[in-house]
């Protein structure tokens, strides 16, 4: 008799980051003084704006119902000009699904691009998502490993070492998660014509685009590289830009054939996401970009923060990020090495002797693909951030 669970399935890895929050919470819920630096999310709640136009969606029956399964028309047309505004890119609302968070959207893309055995270019350290649902497509992902000596940053030449006659789709990803590399554009512009002129599709994650500091440019690679042309798949979302991750609204935008599939394949696994939701997220794309500014002056203060902090601590390297809100230090001078009696020999034992000891979590490299380093998320108080940086440096220092 074979196994009760699917091999499919049962292949999949539990998200690391979901993970590590979920032990932080228990242990912070049993009374432990807990400071995590897990989560992906900002610690500001949704503007006040935002959630008002919810409310009032809650009361209009026509959100009680069902929707169509790309979205609301208005919804879609306000991602689209959205779109162009943030971007430079011009595309239809046709060419506009909406997701139940940017993870559908991950999803809906590789299941819609992918037929087994299509090889997937993936610039290591990675979101954790990204591998598991090229695999859960049929493809397989080919990591193309990037350290702190560049910046985390890939080059055209590693990623033509990587390619294959199997190679379909190039992910291409800043700002970055879990790094906080930002390309700058004659990189990105260097990548996508590279990927053009080999037939590559593109699939660009831009849910950080709003989140960049210290004079870093987001730049498009579907605006920057027009000869990509409808090969191009853009995923994006409210979550981080406007505080929205309990919200769950994303989209995938892209060529109208590649839209229409994976339309089909949401209608029969979600349907429509949730109208109030998406109600939200019409008023918050809809309207300006205040509320991120207000956030991206806090986490620039957090990172350079954090930045300086990681960096004191022996046996620690940390490239300063330019996106997102993580820092992604190098923490190898660190294993082998006694912290209260306990040697690690690894990032993610590291991790866990952190948590025991320090009462402090972070997420290990291993998650992204990359041994010997930790992501520590920024989005989360000044005074905590300090506290928690500080019970790390003690640690190593009582080693000392």
């Amino acid at each position: 008799m074979g196994s009760r669970i699917s091999d499919r399935i049962a292949a999949i890895a539990e998200s690391a980051t979901l993970a590590v929050d979920a032990k932080a919470k228990a242990l912070k819920a049993a009374g432990r003084p807990v400071i995590g630096f897990g989560a992906g999310e900002p610690d500001f709640p949704t503007p006040d704006y935002i959630v008002e136009a919810a409310a009032a969606a809650c009361r209009d029956p026509k959100n009680h119902r069902y929707t169509p399964v790309a979205g609301q028309p208005e919804l879609r047309a306000a991602i689209a000009a959205k779109t162009l505004r943030d971007t430079g890119y011009q595309v239809d609302a046709t060419q506009v699904l909406v997701t139940n968070g940017g993870k559908q959207a991950v999803y809906n893309t590789f299941a819609a691009l992918l037929d087994p055995g299509d090889e997937v270019l993936l610039i290591a350290p990675y979101w954790t998502t990204y591998p598991e649902a090229i695999k859960l497509a049929g493809g397989v992902p080919v990591e193309v490993i990037t350290d702190e000596t560049s910046g985390y940053l890939a080059t055209v030449d590693q990623l033509e070492a990587a390619r294959t006659p199997r190679t379909k789709v190039l992910l291409f990803v800043s700002p970055s998660n879990p790094t906080g590399a930002v390309y700058p554009r004659e990189q990105i512009v260097a990548i996508g014509s590279w990927a053009a002129e080999h037939g590559l599709w593109v699939v660009t994650d831009e849910i950080y685009e709003h989140l960049v500091y210290a004079g870093a440019e987001n730049v498009s690679i579907a605006a920057a590289v027009p000869e990509l042309g409808d090969r191009v798949v853009i995923l994006n979302g409210v979550a981080k830009t406007y505080a929205m991750t309990g919200w769950r609204v994303g989209w995938m935008i892209g060529p109208t054939d590649v839209i229409k599939a994976a339309t089909n394949l949401q209608s029969h696994a979600t349907s429509n996401v949730n109208n109030v939701a998406q109600v939200a997220a019409l008023t918050a794309v809809s309207g300006d970009l205040s509320a991120v500014a207000q956030m991206r002056t806090a986490f620039d203060r957090r990172r350079r923060m954090i930045v300086g902090l990681l960096s004191d601590i022996p046996g620690v390297i940390c490239p300063e990020p330019k996106g997102a809100f993580y820092a992604y230090p190098s923490v190898k001078g660190l294993l082998g090495k006694p912290l209260r009696g306990r040697v690690s020999h690894s990032s993610a034992e590291l991790a866990g002797v952190i948590l025991e000891e320090a009462e402090v979590a972070v997420v290990p490299g291993e998650a992204f693909g990359t041994p010997g380093y930790l992501r520590l998320s920024y989005a989360l108080g000044d005074a905590d951030l300090a506290e928690g940086i500080g019970r790390i440096a003690k640690l190593v220092a009582d080693a000392g």
